[in-house]
């Protein structure tokens, strides 16, 4: 029989988003100017008010005040009346140095044998149902608020929209586990105050429908055939939404997990990645394994694979690497056969999974929404800046986690 998954996302105005953006370009600031920083940066964001708070060793000094307030204004919280805007909000700092106890785990003599920044497992998933290798109802759900913020950018197809939003998207599988169609969309986004209740929530539901959703069968082919007339939108269910960011539902670091991954296919180890230099295996060991199962099932291992991988606190070597192919394996293996086989590919101690994917770069402020996986790899040149005048250019490469640079490799491991 048929069945129904669901997978949400939200956008760059999301308070929670609003608060990784800026622990995140934190990160970017201190990896520019000292690529040996440990950082470990958390963020609440409130009515009118920023608080910083966490642990840093680093050769460089930042204004953590300007940092946050460019990301505020960037994302588009510009205006009074939103209870929280870039130059008039109040940026506190309690962030403080790392302890010695943490770091003494960290950091080795010999580089190589650098220990794990904590202990944890942390998953890696990957699938075919999507040219990214990424679950579809998060693909769609995520390119519907990209989408979204574009229009409120652009002000003029629809010209009352805020930054926070959240969508929603429910899709039928198959017997078979194949998509089939979209059965249910929600979107919440805030927006003006600009007419009574009733006729707002008209005209948004009746600019949603006939202006975002072409534009997003337009910009992605590959999913039209999944829209039909029976889907069901929910707009706004809750009503007006003029309230929103972080004046209306206080923002953390590190809440949207899921988002942030696979929208709940796969599994996840409950770390977050936001704020997190690349010694945190949090981080680091989670795009590894997203590194590998992108690069099994595009190798033709299996439709669908999940990587989970295990460490204890200063310790360099994984606890172990597990592999599930949920089935769909093409080789004459077992799942634990083809995990010793990704350990003999796939170094997973935490110095060599940082140069592999040349995490020691600021590249995290792209990562902070719109989700860190499934995103394409690209090279880019950013310039930061520094008290006392001192700027910083770099040439770096986004998302490398999702380069299929280890097919061959792959493939000859397994006889492919």
């Amino acid at each position: 029989m048929a069945y129904l998954f669901t997978s949400e996302s939200v956008s760059e105005g999301h308070p929670d988003k609003v608060a990784d953006q800026i622990s995140d370009a934190l990160i970017d600031n201190f990896l520019a100017f000292d690529p040996e920083s440990k950082v470990a940066c958390e963020t609440l964001v409130t009515t009118g008010q920023v608080i910083l708070a966490g642990e840093v060793k680093s050769e460089t000094y930042l204004d953590v005040q300007t940092i946050a307030r460019d990301v505020i204004k960037k994302i588009g919280y510009t205006k009074s009346e939103y209870m929280f805007e870039a130059n008039s909000c109040g940026v506190l700092s309690a962030i403080h140095e790392q302890s010695a106890d943490i770091n003494q785990g960290v950091d080795r003599a010999s580089k190589e044998e650098q220990g794990a920044g904590d202990q944890g497992m942390m998953f890696g998933y990957a699938t075919n149902e999507t040219e990214n290798y990424m679950p579809l109802a998060l693909d769609i759900a995520h390119a519907l608020l990209i989408e979204l913020a574009n229009i409120r950018r652009e002000n003029t197809e629809i010209t009352y929209l805020r930054p926070d939003a959240k969508s929603q998207v429910t899709l039928e599988y198959s017997d078979d586990n194949k998509p089939q169609r979209i059965d249910a969309i929600v979107i919440s986004t805030q927006h003006d105050d600009f007419a009574p209740e009733a006729e707002m929530l008209a005209k948004i539901k009746s600019d949603l429908v006939s202006i975002l959703i072409p534009r997003i069968k337009a910009k992605y082919p590959q999913y039209a055939h999944l829209f039909n007339d029976q889907i069901q939108y929910h707009i706004n269910p809750t009503g007006k939404f003029v309230i929103g960011g972080p004046h209306g539902d206080t923002g953390l670091t590190g809440r949207k997990i899921i988002v942030d991954t696979y929208g709940g296919k796969g599994a996840h180890g409950g770390g977050a990645f936001s704020g997190k230099d690349p010694s945190k295996v949090d981080r680091s060991a989670a795009y590894a394994t997203r590194h590998i199962a992108k690069n099994l099932v595009a190798a033709g291992v299996a439709d669908e694979i999940l990587v989970q991988v295990s460490y204890a606190i200063g310790v360099a070597k994984p606890m172990g690497i597990f592999v599930d192919t949920y089935g769909t394996s093409k080789v004459n293996l077992t799942n634990g056969e083809i995990a010793k086989k990704v350990e003999e590919i796939f170094d997973m101690r935490p110095y060599f999974i940082e140069q592999r994917l040349k995490l020691r770069n600021p590249i995290y402020s792209e990562t902070a929404a719109y989700g860190h996986m499934g995103r394409k790899p690209e090279t880019v040149t950013k310039t930061f800046k520094a008290p006392g005048g001192i700027e910083k250019t770099v040439t770096v490469e986004l998302f490398t986690w999702e380069k299929l640079d280890f097919v061959d490799q792959v493939k000859t491991a397994f006889g492919l």
